[in-house]
């Protein structure tokens, strides 16, 4: 009998590493769906993409390294990543970002650190940054809800528009960002932050045809949804409930205190909780078990750090939503974390009473 000495992830709930990528991907599955119904079926054909990407970088790589591959694709980990990735970007973006992310978060993120326990940042969020620097044009090309949408998108007119940047009918990106009432559609917390900088009031920017009750249309939804799947997740022992609920409650007890100071001029904590990738952040992309907090006390920390991040930058910094960014921070934390939150070593408290 050998003892094998492995990297992390290490789970005490004796499920395999595959197991447990596969069910954060069937946990996935309502927030894809109603991300596709409300922001079209562009997001179908970029996970196609993404999937496809992964699966080949990965097994290129793996047989660089000279190691066998068909064990390593079947940890589904290239799938999860793919996966966080290819709904992170805007639906109808040109078919060759997400390839790019996709083989950057593969190669540059994940393997060249190692494999699968070695990387030091989240793979699909370094990817997302990268993007966002790189091509910020295609990268903050949202089209609104579904039902602003001037044109009625099929399926063959997403697969057009992600290879050819146009539509089956000949419409361009630019020309389906015109909400019904002639403007330009920005994502929700884009439009709340442009209308309070040119100084309008929280409840006149909320007056938008882009928001919908106390959030973005279309976003509650797939909030929502996120929701259901990261509880499922709790609830089969996948991920711990530390991270998610500090994400959670970072977020929303500074909101809550800057909504209460100044209801006029900040969005309330639902608005935050259900606008952007709150659920999907928190729940799906936080809890990454190579790259998060290891001990306990050491995720409340950096859940909290987090939420109080994506706060802060939403708040004051240049990009609408900022959970990639809060994310690579708090990797580059977790050392620090875990030094300070370590449990105290098995006897140590004895041998001490005794001096």
């Amino acid at each position: 009998m050998s003892f094998k000495i492995a990297s992390s992830p290490h789970h005490h709930n004796q499920r395999t590493t595959s197991s447990l990528m596969q069910w954060v991907a069937l946990a996935a599955l309502p927030g894809i769906a109603v991300q596709a119904v409300f922001f079209g079926y562009g997001v179908l054909v970029q996970l196609l993409l993404a999937i496809c990407t992964a699966w080949l970088c990965e097994a290129l790589i793996l047989r660089l390294r000279q190691k066998a591959v068909l064990p390593r694709l079947l940890d589904h980990s290239a799938l999860v990543t793919a996966v966080l990735l290819a709904i992170a970007i805007p639906p109808y973006a040109p078919w060759w970002l997400i390839v790019i992310g996709t083989a950057f978060a593969i190669v540059m993120v994940k393997q060249l650190y190692g494999g699968l326990g070695n990387n030091l940042f989240n793979p699909a969020m370094a990817a997302y940054v990268m993007l966002l620097i790189s091509f910020p044009v295609q990268m903050t090309q949202w089209l609104p809800s579904v039902s602003l949408q001037p044109v009625a998108l099929s399926p063959l007119d997403a697969f057009c528009m992600v290879f050819t940047e146009y539509s089956c009918s000949g419409f361009s990106l630019s020309q389906l960002q015109q909400g019904i009432d002639g403007s330009t559609q920005a994502t929700p917390l884009d439009s709340l932050r442009q209308d309070l900088a040119a100084g309008m009031t929280l409840a006149e920017s909320l007056q938008r045809p882009v928001f919908y009750s106390f959030a973005g249309a279309g976003w509650l939804w797939v909030n929502l949804a996120y929701l259901l799947g990261g509880l499922l997740l709790i609830q089969q022992k996948v991920i711990s409930w530390r991270i998610p609920a500090a994400v959670l409650a970072g977020l929303a007890v500074p909101s809550l205190l800057f909504w209460l100071g100044s209801a006029g001029a900040s969005p309330s904590p639902l608005f935050h909780l259900f606008s952007g990738a709150t659920m999907l952040a928190a729940f799906f992309i936080a809890t990454d078990p190579v790259s998060a907090s290891t001990t306990d006390k050491g995720r409340l920390w950096y859940g909290a750090l987090i939420g109080l991040l994506v706060y802060l930058i939403r708040s004051y910094g240049g990009y609408p939503d900022a959970f990639a960014f809060a994310v690579l921070l708090a990797n580059m934390s977790v050392p620090l974390i875990d030094y300070y939150t370590r449990p105290r070593t098995y006897g140590h408290k004895a041998k001490r009473d005794l001096k």
